[in-house]
């Protein structure tokens, strides 16, 4: 949506937990249905105008394509509520909004600010990537750390960090592991994080205007990389035309056999994800082009996602098979190969060199901040 037509506006004087029941009764009496998909999404189509209001708590966000007719939903709020119209979305939630002639630019450069200035390192130099190749992070590395609860309030930070600097995801969920008793090792991975973002506070998330909606997902994983369980990692990232709108990076909760099925379970999560997001457009009335294409560097996940025949290997992880299976059958999903210098979920999976970080954190459209329109 152009500027003008993203209003942020703010509930004040309500209790919590009253202001969020008593907004969405209100909303529906209003004639807005509250997405399945997301209980924090309202929406309303007529007569060709869509409205959408997405509501965290008392911050609000209320967009459509039709100025006059959000005015007008405004004001019938303001018969139940008591609100502060924010103007033009500038700020919300800490994430900053930048109009520029390329389109949209998210970034939380005051919120990392501040996040360096709590870990005592505002002057901190700067570092190309978030974390080296080696050696592993483990459990058993170093010596305790002494004050476990800043550890734990920095990562806390940086989970919210990477709603617009997705690609230190990977890097946060290794730190995340050794929440109950990190080491002074862990707390120094923790701070290469933060000298990357001190490094790079220009860049931030852009979306751009888009011929196509399609949805494009990759999926990759690392397998037995893991040196205290050998548990692998799965990641990927969904795109919407250009833009990216959905990224994962965790690690799988039971041991893989193969390279195959560890890649086959990653394959699994980004079609859930699809699923969901098939979900929430529909609601929304966000007509998909094309059915969904998932990109995977592994052969093998591949063949068995196209592949009828059962496989007795494949007996400890059927229900993802069928699942899949199922959705490629009915071609509902389709799965394509990538080379593996091009899979981009690679930053989701493993620490990359400073060439290669770069380069695949750039079709993720994380870029320097635009000049402001």
């Amino acid at each position: 949506m152009v500027c003008k037509l993203s209003k942020s506006l703010y509930g004040l004087k309500q209790a919590s937990r009253a202001w969020s029941s008593k907004f969405g009764s209100v909303l529906q009496s209003l004639g807005f249905f509250m997405s399945k998909a997301d209980s924090s999404i309202f929406y309303r189509h007529y007569n060709g105008v869509s409205i959408f209001i997405l509501a965290y708590v008392d911050d609000i966000i209320i967009t459509g394509n039709h100025e006059s007719d959000i005015q007008i939903i405004i004001q019938q709020l303001r018969e139940y509520f008591s609100l502060k119209d924010m103007g033009c979305l500038n700020y919300f939630l800490g994430i900053q909004f930048i109009y520029s002639s390329s389109g949209i630019f998210l970034s939380q450069r005051k919120y990392i600010q501040d996040l360096l200035a709590k870990a005592g390192m505002k002057d901190a130099k700067g570092l190309t990537t978030p974390m080296v190749n080696s050696p592993p992070l483990s459990r058993y590395d170093g010596q305790p750390f002494v004050d476990v609860s800043l550890y734990r309030s920095i990562v806390g930070g940086l989970h919210y960090v990477t709603v617009t600097r997705p690609e230190i995801s990977y890097s946060v969920n290794k730190v995340s592991q050794f929440m109950q008793a990190p080491s002074d090792k862990h707390w120094k991975a923790l701070k290469r994080i933060l000298r990357y973002l001190a490094g790079t506070l220009h860049l931030g998330l852009q979306f751009t205007p888009s011929n196509s909606l399609s949805l494009t997902a990759y999926a990759d994983a690392d397998w037995g990389a893991d040196p205290d369980d050998r548990r692998s990692t799965s990641g990927f990232c969904i795109f919407m035309g250009n833009n990216l709108i959905s990224w994962s990076s965790k690690k799988q909760p039971l041991v893989s056999r193969s390279s195959t099925e560890a890649e086959y379970r990653s394959l699994a999560y980004a079609i859930c994800d699809l699923i969901w997001l098939q979900s929430l457009f529909q609601e929304l009335k966000i007509p998909q082009q094309t059915n969904p294409v998932v990109w995977v560097d592994n052969q093998s996940a591949i063949s068995l996602a196209k592949n009828p025949i059962h496989h007795s290997r494949t007996k400890h992880f059927e229900l993802d098979l069928h699942f899949i299976r199922e959705k490629v059958l009915h071609n509902l999903i389709r799965v394509q190969y990538v080379p593996s210098l091009d899979q981009i979920a690679d930053l989701f999976t493993k620490p990359l060199s400073g060439q290669f970080f770069t380069r695949l954190r750039n079709k993720l459209n994380i870029v320097p901040t635009p000049p402001l329109n």
